[in-house]
């Protein structure tokens, strides 16, 4: 696997952002809970097509994109149609998506367990192409995919009752398997990956390098967790950021 390093970037980078970009690809490539480490490889790889495919370009331009029907343009034969459809409608329009849309990809024989993995996969993989994006250089090579068969773990304290479309964890984890993933309590933000604990892992690995340790997010709102921006200029960013994203947050 080639090494991801940001040393000969446009800026200077921190070096814990390769160091943990590389964490990620590592996990990337290797087989998880219910995908193996090609079809998560090919999923990243949908998650750049998106951008480029014609179908995904007329919904988002359409009054409503359930109006707009065609076929995706994709990058690989390892995913069904249903995924493909997943991974395109939540990087190119998440902001539209509805229960009814998706109650259609269940009912299409995706299974929630496998919808959260491939939601961490999306958001995980796409932070890594922006931050490559906004520092104006070439996207890191995907890694190659390692042999393997998925884990099919799934927690046994999760439900219902956090009143989202897909089981959740409980707010507080003092023991089990599920104990490490978060320091205390854990916002839905970050509950809504719970059903497949390892992208959580992989959520917290990346939020302590391009933002701040969960269990510093209440805290000193002058403080500069990195030694950059401090914690209020961090938030203004996001703000902002999240508000250009359509983000419901």
């Amino acid at each position: 696997m080639i090494a991801i390093d940001y040393s000969n970037a446009n800026y200077p980078v921190r070096a814990n952002f390769a160091e943990t970009h590389n964490r990620f690809w590592e996990r990337l490539a290797s087989p998880g809970a219910w995908f193996t480490g090609a079809q998560k490889v090919a999923i990243a790889k949908e998650i750049r097509q998106s951008h480029d495919c014609d179908l995904c370009q007329r919904r988002k331009e359409a009054l409503s994109p359930y109006q707009v029907e065609g076929e995706h343009q994709t990058a690989s034969s390892e995913l069904s149609d249903v995924i493909v459809e997943v991974v395109h409608r939540i990087v190119t329009d998440s902001a539209r998506i509805t229960k009814n849309w998706f109650d259609g990809v269940m009912s299409q024989g995706l299974k929630p367990e496998e919808y959260v993995e491939i939601l961490g996969t999306i958001v995980h993989t796409f932070a890594v192409d922006e931050f490559c994006r906004g520092l104006g250089i070439p996207l890191n090579e995907l890694p190659e995919p390692k042999a393997g068969e998925p884990t099919r773990y799934l927690p046994e304290n999760a439900s219902y009752d956090g009143g989202a479309w897909v089981p959740l964890l409980p707010n507080f984890i003092e023991e089990g398997p599920e104990a490490d993933i978060w320091n205390g309590y854990g916002a839905n933000v970050i509950r809504a990956l719970g059903l497949a604990p390892d992208e959580v892992r992989s959520l917290m690995d990346l939020f302590n390098s391009h933002y701040i340790t969960n269990d510093s997010i209440v805290g000193d709102w002058t403080i500069c967790p990195h030694g950059g921006l401090s914690r209020i200029e961090m938030e203004v960013v996001a703000t902002r950021v999240s508000s250009h994203n359509d983000c419901f947050y």
